[in-house]
């Protein structure tokens, strides 16, 4: 862990639109997250799979990812901190997001040279915000990390998203600090305990970044 920047502390509003921040002028700017689910082109298919599978069981199968998603996340942000992470009750969730923990630790974060900040506030004023998994360098390069897991590994391009999402916060934390970092780096476990490692570089990065733009703005003519 290397402490070189001081992150600010998000305050976090709730609307009808979806998740916000406050700025440093006291406005409120959107999440990543929520500009780029109310930009999404993947919401048909999303309603297709509720209806195959039903409400209760959609709702089911969300709730349990987000709950493994989240445990896992506090045990790795545990482990990178050198703090004990192994902490998990004895249910079949929290069970499975030990061994996808223990994946990760095993294979995932070896590459991770040096840390930045884990869960860092990110936020760009009148424009966007978002926290951050891990920030640092891979293989010595700077990257912004994110850690997700998934019922299967997905292929690359059905996860455009998660990369946008690098983009922004990766643009912010450049504002913000005047860094470099042009890498964004996506570690994946399944429940099969299949690790995947996705990387943007610089070429692509730039692609993304412009579309991550257009998202942006599209966002703030539709809702604004």
């Amino acid at each position: 862990m290397n402490n070189k920047f001081t992150y600010p502390n998000l305050e976090r509003v709730d609307t009808e639109i979806g998740r916000h921040y406050l700025d440093s002028n006291g406005n409120l700017v959107p999440s990543v997250t929520t500009v780029l689910s109310k930009t999404s082109n993947n919401k048909e298919g999303i309603d297709k799979w509720r209806k195959k599978v039903g409400a209760v069981e959609a709702d089911r199968i969300m709730k349990q990812s987000t709950d493994i998603g989240t445990a896992v996340h506090e045990a790795i942000e545990k482990y990178l901190n050198k703090d004990h992470w192994d902490e998990f009750e004895e249910t079949n969730d929290q069970l499975m997001a030990k061994k996808m923990t223990s994946k990760f630790i095993n294979q995932g974060l070896a590459k991770i040279t040096e840390i930045w900040g884990l869960e860092v506030g990110l936020i760009l004023d009148n424009l966007y915000a978002g926290t951050a998994d891990c920030v640092g360098t891979y293989q010595d390069i700077p990257s912004l990390i994110d850690f997700k897991t998934a019922r299967r590994i997905k292929r690359r391009e059905w996860i455009e998203d998660y990369f946008l999402q690098g983009c922004a916060y990766a643009n912010a934390h450049n504002v913000m600090f005047n860094t470099e970092i042009k890498q964004i780096v996506i570690l994946m476990v399944d429940r099969d305990l299949i690790f995947k490692e996705f990387i943007v570089r610089l070429d692509e990065f730039n692609e993304l970044t412009a579309k991550w733009k257009k998202r942006l703005i599209y966002f703030d003519k539709k809702y604004k």
